[in-house]
């Protein structure tokens, strides 16, 4: 978690040294007159570099809190010390698949036409309840 709130905190220096030389060097190109600079640009840079420093100093704060080091920041540390359990994932399931599918198809009648979101709801609902009963049924049965 260290080497993670120094690197957010070095992504920070990045952007917020990008964000002066591109204001400097949109400066220079319209002899300074603000009325004509690019705004977006540098308030995007100066957010980005805001967001790792903000985060760099959240993990540093967290680190600092739980009072000793994680493995991953010891150099002694083996892999198995810090493999925990994620979860119980579904071998050879194809429903997080058609999820996708049907979420794309959501989006897509949102941004194109809303009759595709009417079709493509019920495949949602069908894909979600699929993939909760998958183990109900057939070769995963329990």
């Amino acid at each position: 978690m260290k080497t993670n709130a120094i690197i957010l905190n070095i992504i920070g220096v990045f952007f917020l040294l990008s964000a002066a030389g591109y204001t400097i060097w949109l400066g220079i190109t319209v002899n300074w007159d603000w009325n004509q600079m690019e705004w977006v640009g540098m308030l995007a840079l100066t957010l980005t570099a805001v967001l790792g420093f903000f985060l760099g100093y959240y993990l540093n704060k967290v680190h600092k809190s739980q009072g000793g080091e994680l493995p991953q920041d010891t150099l002694t540390a083996d892999i198995d010390d810090d493999d925990p359990e994620v979860g119980h994932f579904a071998p050879w399931s194809w429903w997080p698949l058609m999820l996708g599918g049907a979420i794309a198809l959501v989006f897509l009648g949102l941004a194109v036409g809303f009759w595709i979101a009417w079709i493509a709801v019920p495949l949602v609902i069908v894909a979600i309840v699929g993939w909760t009963y998958e183990y109900y049924r057939n070769y995963f049965a329990r």
